[in-house]
């Protein structure tokens, strides 16, 4: 008779190995902080040498108005499913140092070359802004969605992301150019003898801030709406992962080759296109991002009653983290009873809850990583270190975001004696209630279970061999 060997008690040890000094965090995080540094410094010495340092202090002071209003619309976009903010600063910080720096020397470049070779000024100009602008803007402001798509990829999960990532970058652009393009309406003015912010500033800033704030955004979130559809693909779509943002990036170099055209189309070109391409484009992407996000809710309240079933979340939570309305109640009860650190960690509750809803649809559709359960772990390590704040607070949320009682029956009295009885105390039968098929419950594909519901102070219990 043989016995099999007995079980180790640990797991083998290996050799440590250290990365390699170009692997580590702080080096990769020092070569991109600088790299936009010196972006910054070198895109600010030509803007102010374009423009002078009153057309650029007076360009700056113009072209900041629209930004705070734009980012907040991401970001309120992005509630859902909140990414970090160093994604946002670093896709602002790259729009308006890195992609700018490259489209002012490829443009400048790509110019005085066509017009040297065809000894047209004017139609290099118009080339140049039509053909060669769009491409070498708009490959300029996919890179930093690239690379958040490639090293962030926790991050960026689905159509929403990319819309944010995207548009917060194309809005840090368009804050460079238009300081460039006020300043230099600015220095115009000052030409012709105007004093202050005299016409061709006052143009230039109602078609610019006023009426297309949007534009650059609204090209460059095409971009992100490939990066995001690709995001939801699964891994062995290899093919359509790649055409998909391609597609979206050939899309927004033409919107933008349009929009940099209408001036060839006439004296009412600029209008033209204006109603005709650019409300409807802006109109049907803001339609498709707060059905995406409508969706995304949907998918909290679906897949977070599995958790419920097995002792992490409590059953009113699903309802309430499925709510925009009843998640901001949540916040507010806690900050009124317990301060702001309360209000800040029942924010990350939702925000843990949201991201474990869209890993377990992930996994459940065969779209999970390789770190699936190390993931969905740290997750539910988060919520359960929270309960004890958020769990109150959404309850009272459920509470006071739940719908009215149904009325028991047609033609029921609302007054009387008691409720539901109508006039002399007469209470009429009710019918009898419909019976509701009862879902088949989803396998919960998780390792372990959550503590003993009773025991709220007992630690987790660790995987399930």
């Amino acid at each position: 008779m043989t016995t099999s060997p007995p079980c180790p008690t640990r797991p083998p040890t290996y050799p440590h190995t250290h990365p390699h000094w170009w692997q580590r965090p702080w080096v990769r995080y020092g070569a991109l902080i600088t790299l936009l540094a010196l972006s910054g410094l070198v895109i600010l010495a030509l803007v102010r040498e374009q423009t002078g340092t009153q057309g650029f202090l007076v360009g700056l002071g113009l072209a900041v108005l629209p930004v705070p209003l734009l980012v907040a619309a991401f970001r309120w976009l992005d509630r859902v499913d909140p990414g970090p903010w160093r994604n946002l600063l670093f896709c602002f910080a790259w729009g308006a140092c890195a992609a700018a720096l490259i489209a002012i020397v490829a443009n400048s470049f790509a110019t005085r070359w066509i017009a040297t070779a065809t000894a047209d000024p004017a139609g290099a100009d118009t080339l140049g802004a039509t053909v060669i602008a769009p491409v070498v803007e708009e490959s300029a402001k996919a890179a930093a969605v690239l690379l958040v798509f490639l090293f962030r990829r926790r991050d960026f999960t689905g159509i929403v992301d990319g819309v944010v990532v995207a548009g917060v970058t194309a809005t840090g652009f368009a804050f460079t150019e238009n300081i460039l393009y006020l300043g230099t309406a600015f220095g115009t003015d000052q030409l012709t003898g105007d004093s202050g912010i005299a016409s061709v500033t006052a143009a230039t800033f109602f078609v610019r801030i006023v009426m297309s704030p949007f534009a650059h955004p609204l090209f460059t979130v095409l971009t992100g709406i490939g990066f995001g559809f690709a995001a939801v693909l699964a891994d062995r779509h290899h093919l359509r992962r790649a055409l998909l943002p391609l597609s979206g990036l050939l899309l927004a170099m033409g919107m933008h080759a349009l929009w940099n055209g209408s001036a060839a189309f006439g004296e009412y070109g600029f209008f033209a296109v204006y109603a005709a391409f650019m409300l409807p484009a802006f109109g049907l992407l803001t339609w498709l991002v707060i059905w995406t996000r409508q969706r995304e809710l949907a998918t909290v309240r679906a897949e977070l009653p599995a958790y419920v079933a097995a002792g992490w979340l409590a059953p009113t939570e699903p309802f309430a983290l499925g709510s925009m309305r009843a998640r901001r109640i949540a916040r507010q009860y806690a900050r009124r009873h317990a301060g702001k650190p309360a209000a800040r960690a029942v924010a990350q509750y939702e925000a843990y809850a949201t991201s474990l809803a869209f890993l377990r649809r992930r996994a459940l559709r065969g779209r999970a990583g390789a770190d699936y359960v190390v993931r969905e772990r740290e997750l539910l390590d988060a919520l359960w270190h929270r309960r004890e704040v958020a769990r109150p607070a959404l309850e009272h949320a459920a509470r006071a975001t739940a719908p009215p009682p149904a009325r028991p029956w047609p033609g029921h009295w609302a007054y009387g004696p008691h409720p539901g009885y109508g006039p002399y105390g007469y209470a009429p039968t009710a019918p009898a209630p419909i019976p509701v098929p009862v879902p088949t419950p989803i396998p919960v594909p998780m390792q372990y279970r959550a503590p003993h519901p009773y025991l709220p102070y007992s630690p987790p219990q660790p995987y399930r061999q």
